[in-house]
C-alpha cells in the first residue's frame, strides 16, 4: 500500500506563494486570483477527475488531505475551492455508481472551467430540500432559473454555476431541478461581500434573471423534500467532509502557530520558555487532543463514500456530525492558540488574529449546530411525535 503525498500536488512552494497571499487578499477584501491560477496549472481543479478523463484519479479521501493542508496557508483560498470540489466530487460520486450526467463537469474541470456552488438562498433552511429559486421548462428540455443565491463563493471567476431551483408548472409538478448555468447577462453578481472573515471567498450574492440551462446540462429532476437520489447524497457527502477538512486544517495551523510561539517566547519572571510552562503545556496538550480526533474521522467517512459503503439513512448523521465537530474543534483550537500567543494576536495583522475571525464562518455553513442536533436526535431517539 502507498502512501499519499500530498507535496505531489501541493508543493511547499506552491503553498509558501498562496501563504504569503492570503493577508493581503484578507486586508484589501479580493479574490486570490493567483492563487487559483497556480491550483489549476498544478491540475489542482480535476483531482477527483478520473484518469480516463484526463483527472488525477484521486478519492475523497486524498481531496481532504489536500484542502486541510492548502487550508493551512489560506483558508479562504481553501473554501472557494472547496465549491468547485463540491462539484467534482459530486461527479465521481456518479461515476463511481454507474450514475451517468455529470460527465461535462469532469471534463470541463480538466480543461479549466471552474464551477460555482448556487444552493444556499436566504431563509431556506430546507437547503438541499426546497428551493425558492423558480425553474421553468423551456421548450427543448431546458430550465430558465429566477431566484437569489447567496454566499457564492467563486463568485468573480466561476465559468458554471450548479444551482437548483423549484418546477412548479409541469404535470407532475413540483419537482426540483438541478442544473448548470453559464455566465450570461442573466446572471448578475453583486458586490456585496464585506464580511469578518474568509473574505478572500469572494462568495458574493448571485441572481438568475431567466438564466437558461440546456438540457444536456440538467442533471436531476427530483421531489422536493428528503431524498435518496444521488444528488442529495452526492452533494451532502461531498460538501461536509470537504468543509470538516478546511477548518480541520485552520485548527492546525493555529495549532502548529501556538507550539511554534510558546518555543519562542521567554518569561520575564522565570526566564524560561513559555513551552516550560505547566499551564501553556496543559492548553496546547488540549488543543492537540482535541485535532487529532477529526482527521481519522474525516479520512474514515470519506473512505467509506469512495468505496461506496450503505450507511443508509445513517448517513446524514455521520456527515453532519463530522461537520459539526469539526468547527467546534476549529474554533476551540483557534481560541486556545490566541491565548498562548497572548496581546499580540490580537492585531489584525497577526495571522491568528485572521484564522479567529475565518473559523468564526463555519457556523453559517450547512449542516449548522441545530440542524445537526436534530438529524442526530432523530437518530437515537426517533422522530418526534406528530
Amino acid at each position: 500500500m502507498t502512501t499519499f503525498d500530498p507535496t505531489a500536488f501541493l508543493p511547499d512552494d506552491l503553498l509558501a506563494r498562496i501563504r504569503e497571499r492570503a493577508p493581503i487578499h484578507d486586508r484589501d477584501n479580493t479574490f486570490p486570483q493567483d492563487d487559483l491560477d497556480e491550483l489549476r496549472d498544478a491540475g489542482y481543479l480535476s483531482i477527483l477527475v478520473p484518469t480516463e478523463r484526463g483527472g488525477a484519479g484521486l478519492g475523497l479521501v486524498e481531496a481532504a488531505i489536500l484542502q486541510q493542508r492548502l487550508a493551512t496557508a489560506a483558508p479562504a483560498t481553501a473554501l472557494a475551492i472547496n465549491m468547485h470540489l463540491v462539484w467534482t466530487g459530486v461527479a465521481k460520486v456518479f461515476s463511481d455508481r454507474g450514475v451517468t450526467g455529470l460527465e461535462f463537469v469532469q471534463d470541463g474541470a480538466v480543461a479549466g472551467e471552474v464551477f460555482a456552488f448556487g444552493i444556499s438562498e436566504g431563509g431556506n433552511d430546507l437547503v438541499l430540500f426546497g428551493s425558492d429559486t423558480d425553474a421553468v421548462p423551456t421548450a427543448d428540455g431546458g430550465y430558465s432559473f429566477t431566484g437569489t443565491k447567496i454566499f457564492t463563493s467563486l463568485a468573480p471567476v466561476w465559468t458554471r454555476l450548479g444551482l437548483h431551483g423549484l418546477d412548479t408548472t409541469s404535470a407532475d409538478a413540483p419537482k426540483l431541478v438541478f442544473a448548470f448555468v453559464e455566465r450570461t447577462d442573466a446572471v448578475a453578481t453583486g458586490d456585496d461581500w464585506d464580511t469578518l472573515g474568509m473574505r478572500g471567498t469572494q462568495s458574493r450574492t448571485t441572481r438568475v434573471n431567466g438564466a437558461v440551462a440546456d438540457a444536456a446540462h440538467v442533471v436531476r429532476r427530483i421531489d422536493p423534500g428528503p431524498n435518496p437520489d444521488p444528488i442529495v447524497f452526492g452533494i451532502f457527502s461531498v460538501f461536509e467532509i470537504l468543509l470538516a477538512s478546511v477548518y480541520t486544517g485552520i485548527a492546525r495551523r493555529a495549532l502548529d502557530l501556538a507550539v511554534e510561539t510558546a518555543q519562542k517566547r521567554r518569561s520575564k519572571k522565570t526566564g524560561a520558555a513559555y513551552s516550560q510552562d505547566p499551564d501553556i503545556r496543559w492548553r496546547i496538550a488540549d488543543m492537540g487532543l482535541a485535532y487529532d480526533a477529526l482527521p481519522p474521522q474525516i479520512a474514515a467517512l470519506a473512505r467509506e463514500v469512495d468505496e461506496r459503503v450503505d450507511n443508509g439513512a445513517r448517513w446524514f448523521t455521520l456527515l453532519s456530525g463530522v461537520k459539526h465537530r469539526a468547527i467546534t474543534m476549529s474554533k476551540h483550537v483557534v481560541d486556545q492558540a490566541m491565548l498562548v500567543a497572548g496581546g499580540g494576536s490580537y492585531f489584525s495583522s497577526n495571522e491568528l488574529s485572521r484564522l479567529y475571525r475565518d473559523v468564526l464562518a463555519g457556523a453559517f455553513h450547512p449542516s449548522d449546530p441545530e440542524s445537526a442536533h436534530a438529524t442526530a436526535a432523530s437518530a437515537w431517539l426517533g422522530p418526534l411525535d406528530a
